[in-house]
């Protein structure tokens, strides 16, 4: 008999932590001659089928009619529960007696009005799901191989009855819903990647705590307060495993990774002291939590050793009283700070659209504010109104309105119009494309000085794009850059376009040796000698060099075998015309 577990992934380089672990904790062997859940499986086969919302739904279908599961469960979550239900109603055509079961965040709060609507579900495990699957799989394992006779479905119904964190549909069709279990002890469950088999280039998620001690209303992990943690000793062996094994990336899906200040420190040291010079390991943190001892640990790390996520969210503080966001934004900017000087780690800083009494004026403040903290990555998010968070429960105060589909972003709010969330959106995409790829750092600099401040900057950018007909269509690297120059021509005086020009030509190399050079590009021609003279390996080198000489009168040497590890920027030289560096 055969169990398969369904995980549809937002990309291929995703996996599903939770299905690995539904999957490895059922399979845990059994203490005492019982799994600790009460779960056994002889009889009982569980299987993971890993597909993508890029993948046809066809060949989802296609792929799990052939697997030919007894049961299957679906992971559910914002970004594919359409694909999920969508699969459901087919896949109950297709193979009428297969029991169909969904779990997950996006329907463990209205499971009951989901039922309703999808006759096809038999049932659905709500909250933690671990011991949950295991004893459904228990319940499964005692009616044996005729579980699907209709003498036998009374007698499983009631074991269901008698699980919790489950509603189901009873056998007169009757939806019976019962309490969520009590929270699980981390340390009790089994590590996920004994094997990496199938995991070779695809981020590998990892996780240390469930919980959050913050009571932030927009999320669902504030529903949870009870913070829990792995043993701190199981983490070290855990990840020294990641490490033997050079993993790319590992990254945490704690919600505060440090919100228990010494845990943090302890898992820090131990990456510090064990670093592979390769492994990679992002955490999402609160940076007011951050003092200086911890600072100090992060300081002394190989660059590109760790990444930080940070979500600031909002600077104004009536936004973060009504949210209930607790957070020292002055700290932040400090903590901030501190690790920018340091130059060897990753900060990715978020900012959410459509929070209540941010209004278009106050949402540029916050987004100044966080640019000026000159994170390597800044990101605009928009509102999702999660079922079960408290936001969902205000929507009608707010004068919230969002998308009936999922994600459920915002459309417009008592102090957001959707036409604001429109422009908040192109600006969106335009900081994607000049800020966060980190390939006109230089240009954008000078371009600062032009506007009252950077969000102004770029909505007028984002307005060219829209004059110009641009957003409907995809472009190319270096017609990005064709794209800029012409909006800084309309923008600037001639005087300084030569400075301008320098610094996008400088850009362009800095990340690159790009095989064609831009219009505004000077022509090169005329230095062929100097360089000749100047730059005598680059003849032998050849891309791995790129000799350039700007407007100003400087020859500079891009070499891309000495690439910062943190940026992947090329080293630069100036040269003299005799070679000197």
């Amino acid at each position: 008999m055969k169990f398969l577990l369904a995980a549809i992934n937002a990309k291929y380089i995703h996996s599903n932590p939770g299905v690995y672990s539904l999957k490895a904790y059922a399979e845990m062997p059994r203490q005492g001659g019982r799994h600790p859940s009460g779960c056994g499986l002889p009889g009982w086969h569980v299987e993971i089928g890993e597909y993508t919302i890029n993948n046809q739904m066809e060949q989802i279908l296609e792929d799990i009619f052939r697997r030919q599961p007894d049961a299957v469960g679906f992971s559910c979550y914002i970004w594919n529960i359409s694909y999920v239900l969508g699969i459901v109603r087919d896949l109950h055509k297709v193979l009428p007696d297969t029991d169909i079961w969904l779990g997950g965040p996006e329907v463990s709060f209205d499971a009951q009005e989901l039922l309703k609507r999808e006759p096809a579900v038999l049932g659905i495990m709500k909250g933690e799901g671990e011991e949950v699957f295991a004893r459904l799989l228990s319940a499964y394992e005692h009616l044996g191989s005729s579980f699907k006779t209709a003498k036998n479905r009374g007698s499983f119904r009631a074991e269901l009855s008698a699980i919790s964190g489950l509603a189901c549909r009873d056998g007169d069709g009757t939806i019976k819903e019962t309490p969520l279990k009590p929270v699980m002890d981390l340390s009790g469950l089994p590590f996920l990647y004994d094997s990496l088999e199938g995991f070779e280039h695809r981020i590998v998620y990892y996780e240390s705590s469930r919980g959050c001690p913050f009571s932030c209303s927009y999320c669902l992990s504030s529903i949870d307060k009870s913070v829990r943690f792995r043993d701190v000793e199981l983490v070290k062996e855990e990840l020294a495993f990641f490490l033997k094994h050079r993993v790319p990336q590992v990254k945490f899906i704690d919600r505060t990774f440090n919100c228990s200040r010494g845990r943090a420190m302890e898992i820090w040291s131990y990456i510090q002291e064990h670093d592979n010079g390769i492994t990679n390991f992002h955490f999402e943190i609160a940076a007011d939590l951050l003092n200086q001892e911890a600072l100090a640990l992060i300081g002394r790390m190989r660059p590109g050793l760790i990444q930080l996520e940070i979500g600031v969210q909002s600077t104004n503080p009536e936004t973060l009283r009504e949210i209930r966001r607790t957070m020292d934004l002055e700290q932040l900017k400090w903590a901030v700070a501190e690790i920018r000087r340091g130059g060897n780690v990753h900060q990715h800083l978020d900012l959410i659209a459509g929070l209540p009494y941010e209004d278009y004026e106050s949402f540029a403040r916050s987004f100044n504010e966080v640019y000026a903290m000159q994170p390597e990555q800044l990101q605009l998010g928009f509102l999702k109104v999660l079922k079960g968070s408290f936001m969902h429960d205000m929507a009608a105060a707010y004068q919230l309105k969002y998308r009936t589909q999922p994600p459920y972003e915002v459309l417009s709010t008592r102090w957001l119009s959707y036409g604001d969330v429109l422009k908040l959106k192109g600006i969106e995409q335009v900081v994607e494309v000049y800020y966060n790829s980190r390939q006109f750092t230089r240009t954008l600099k000078l371009l600062e000085a032009e506007f009252s401040d950077p969000f102004t900057m770029f909505e007028k950018l984002t307005d060219y794009y829209q004059e110009q007909h641009l957003t409907e269509r995809s472009h190319s690297r270096l017609a990005r850059y064709e794209i800029l120059y012409a909006w800084i021509k309309a923008q600037t005086g001639k005087d300084r376009l030569p400075e301008i020009e320098d610094a996008l030509i400088y850009d362009l190399y800095l990340r690159e040796n790009a095989k064609s050079r831009p219009s505004f590009a000077p022509d090169q021609s005329l230095y062929k000698a100097m360089i000749r003279k100047a730059v005598p390996e680059l003849r032998l080198m050849g891309t791995q060099l790129h000799a350039e000489v700007f407007q100003n009168g400087e020859l500079l040497v891009f070499d891309y075998r000495r690439k910062d590890p943190l940026t992947g920027n090329a080293g630069v030289v100036r040269r003299d015309q005799d070679g000197k560096a």
